[in-house]
């Protein structure tokens, strides 16, 4: 593959991001849901990917995933946690939602399964794939 084509993973890493940016305030600011607090730290890590992936794309920066990743993968494992937390996996006494909104509540149920914690997590996990294959083309090529 070549170095320009690895892009495409970029973009569409962007891509996924934007759409989660717009679903997430969609779901707060359109339905009016209040966001948990593990909600506002996977928010905390999607919101800046969404520019820092359109500025990588947009130089060509081979470094992009050096930044990238690490903002991916701890959002990812929050919302790992969440899931967890969310679907009873985890014990409740261990949850880091004390104020607000639960982190457990249902807010919305999209074909009996797809939650918003289950949304940030696919998102992330493809953010985190996408990003992984744009390394290792890179490697691949020797550019990194």
């Amino acid at each position: 593959m070549k170095s320009k084509d690895r892009f495409t993973f970029i973009y569409l890493a962007w891509l996924v991001n934007i759409v989660s940016f717009a679903g997430s305030m969609y779901f707060s600011n359109v339905m009016m849901l209040p966001p948990c607090m593990l909600c506002w730290y996977q928010r905390i890590c999607i919101f800046p990917l969404s520019l820092i992936l359109a500025v990588g794309f947009l130089k060509k920066d081979k470094n992009i995933a050096a930044y990238a990743l690490p903002l991916a993968g701890i959002g990812w494992i929050i919302s790992l946690y969440h899931n967890l937390l969310y679907y009873k996996i985890i014990p409740k006494a261990i949850t880091a939602c004390t104020s607000g909104v639960s982190c457990t509540d249902k807010q919305i149920e999209y074909l009996g399964f797809i939650t918003i914690p289950l949304m940030a997590f696919t998102s992330l996990t493809i953010t985190l794939i996408l990003l992984f294959n744009f390394y290792q083309q890179g490697k691949l090529n020797h550019e990194n």
